[in-house]
């Protein structure tokens, strides 16, 4: 290992009472030191994750790793719990683990609304240069430019989370929380939804099941953007579904299209005429 890098691991049981904010103070905070506006980026996301692995893995330990390079810090948290994905398909009835991560990617989704505003990993996934989750069969990743989903052949246990942050990154905690502050309301009111995350395979956004599938809980912000990226058609019944009939029963939420090609915007044309 070069001198510039850094290696740390643990292990710590869930058996006994873990608390996020003593594990990141005495633990990796002291082994970051970077500018602050990194150390609150590190502290939101290490905190909020490792307490999602505390509270709803149900798993009996998790395993922290860190790496630290002169110029990128990566962190991992890996339980051996039930998994996020299969989880909140179990628990929220939804259709399978694809479904799971379209809904995660959305903000706002909680197993436990008494005590959870589910905004930890939407905001976790914005903060960070690369944000990974890997879970059971499906992948989700977001980046700066875009967000994905990858299946996989085998089933992997557990939750793994993986993120990542340039070290000198000029980019603030508070300027990503506003950017999904709608007015001065101070709340998370605004989100971005990846339509290609509604995909399956190469299918295509033609029906109004699949449109009713990327609208769901919507109707809890005042503004959403669409983001149909690398999305090459949507069918009339889809657009008519999303651009019509929600705005007709939903007149005081924004509804805002981007990176749509000519394609996309012919059809969403049509349905708002």
């Amino acid at each position: 290992m070069k001198k510039s890098e850094q290696k740390w691991e643990e292990i710590i049981s869930l058996q006994e009472p873990v608390e996020e904010d003593i594990v990141w103070r005495k633990k990796i905070s002291p082994l970051l030191l970077l500018p602050d506006n990194a150390m609150d980026i590190w502290h939101y996301g290490f905190t909020e994750l490792l307490n999602n692995a505390i509270e709803h893995s149900a798993g009996q330990q998790v395993n922290i790793r860190l790496f630290k390079t002169t110029n990128t810090t990566e962190l991992e948290i890996f339980d051996d719990g039930e998994g996020i994905f299969k989880k909140l398909q179990r628990e929220l009835g939804l259709h399978d683990e694809r479904h799971a991560v379209l809904e995660l990617a959305k903000g706002k989704l909680t197993t436990d609304p008494d005590n959870h505003t589910g905004e930890g990993i939407f905001f976790s996934s914005r903060l960070f240069d690369e944000f990974h989750i890997f879970s059971g069969r499906v992948n989700f990743s977001h980046t700066i430019s875009e967000d994905w989903i990858l299946e996989n052949q085998e089933e992997q246990p557990g939750t793994r989370v993986l993120m990542k942050l340039n070290n000198h990154t000029t980019r603030t905690a508070k300027e990503i929380f506003d950017d999904f502050t709608v007015d001065d309301d101070y709340g998370f009111t605004k989100t971005i939804v990846p339509v290609r995350l509604a995909q399956y395979g190469d299918e295509k956004l033609i029906s109004r099941s699949q449109a009713k599938r990327l609208l769901a809980r919507l109707d809890s912000f005042k503004t959403v953007i669409f983001d149909f990226d690398k999305i090459n058609s949507i069918g009339q019944a889809f657009a008519d579904e999303v651009f019509r009939v929600f705005n007709k029963k939903n007149p005081n939420i924004s509804i805002i299209p981007i990176k749509a090609n000519q394609s996309v915007m012919q059809m969403i044309h049509r349905a708002l005429k």
